[in-house]
């Protein structure tokens, strides 16, 4: 497998609720594959399936050194008083917005073998966690910046040489 091309800002995908793995089969394991090769390059902290153009609830990792999977994760626990942390978005390139995040996440899903797993962390783990899951929920995080912010993000999405 191989990394794959990360889809724009303006792609359809990137705005559709993902669907979620009923079935762990080839093009699964396949998909993870792409997507932990995708994550792999440097500079990327997540890689949701919705941004190589798949629309399953699914996405690769790579923080602090730890490269993993999840398939069909859900947040199931957010805490600590939001904050504002810059975040970027390979979908997005070049731009950077302070976005509130939550300081501590965890996330369970399940792996390849359909086994319960659970990913949890604070700093750039939590961030990761909440931007990737959003992905699959069909948003884009400059979709939670407030007004003036996200007045001015599409104002340089417009003026981008990529769009």
């Amino acid at each position: 497998m191989s990394a794959r091309e990360i889809r724009l800002f303006g792609d359809p995908v990137l705005k559709t609720v993902s669907d979620p793995v009923t079935e762990i089969d080839d093009r699964i394991r396949g998909l993870v594959e792409d997507l932990l090769d995708s994550v792999r390059l440097p500079g990327r902290a997540g890689v949701a399936a919705s941004q190589i153009g798949v629309n399953l609830r699914a996405f690769s990792y790579n923080v602090d050194g730890k490269v993993g999977y999840i398939l069909n994760p859900t947040l199931v626990e957010l805490s600590g008083e939001p904050e504002l942390v810059d975040e970027g978005c390979l979908s997005v390139p070049g731009l950077w917005f302070p976005t509130l995040r939550h300081p501590f996440a965890r996330a369970t899903g399940i792996d390849l073998d359909g086994n319960d797993i659970e990913v949890s962390g604070t700093g750039v783990m939590a961030q990761a966690l909440q931007h990737e899951t959003d992905h699959l929920d069909g948003l884009l995080y400059l979709d939670r910046l407030d007004k003036p912010a996200r007045r001015e993000a599409m104002k340089q999405v417009r003026e981008s040489d990529w769009f």
